[in-house]
């Protein structure tokens, strides 16, 4: 520490990368309780549809594969693995814009947090991006089973937000 009580080069260096891998471990973690949580949720509610678990996250896979995926109901690499993949990618990207958030002091803070980015993601999927980047599973999902899997995503977000906050 220098005279002026400003810390010595090497020792802010060293705040920076525990506060980065922090940050880091953070959005992995969240990243990890939303991916889990939707593609569950995704997969259930594909089951309650369509009566095929796959459909709504092969269904995903139209990025890569064009609109025919959006028709695939079976399991397969090319589709439900491309599917999980582009959503769990998805759900790193919204953890990360979560971990720019101020973080949460209480169930209530991490609640909006967790309702602010779900806002995000879903304005962002339906109205911002082309259609083909759009995630869809709205074209294999009821309207209500697609506003499900958003709530699960908040609620994914709220519950990672809040145990982060109880472990500072």
């Amino acid at each position: 520490m220098r005279a002026s009580g400003a810390p010595e080069w090497h020792e802010w260096c060293i705040s920076r990368r525990v506060a980065n891998s922090l940050s880091l471990s953070q959005t992995l973690f969240t990243s990890a309780v939303t991916t889990a949580a939707t593609t569950a949720a995704l997969f259930a509610l594909s089951k309650k549809d369509t009566g095929h678990p796959a459909a709504a996250l092969n269904a995903t896979s139209h990025i890569l594969w064009g609109n025919d995926a959006t028709q695939h109901d079976a399991w397969d690499v090319r589709h439900t693995l491309a599917g999980v993949l582009l959503n769990a990618g998805a759900m790193g990207a919204w953890s990360l814009v979560q971990g720019l958030l101020p973080a949460p002091h209480s169930l209530f803070t991490a609640a909006r947090n967790g309702a602010t980015v779900t806002a995000l993601a879903y304005a962002t999927d339906y109205h911002l991006v082309p259609k083909r980047l759009t995630p869809g599973f709205e074209q294999r999902l009821s309207r209500k089973s697609l506003l499900t899997s958003y709530a699960v995503l908040a609620a994914a977000l709220t519950a990672a937000g809040y145990v982060l906050r109880r472990r500072e």
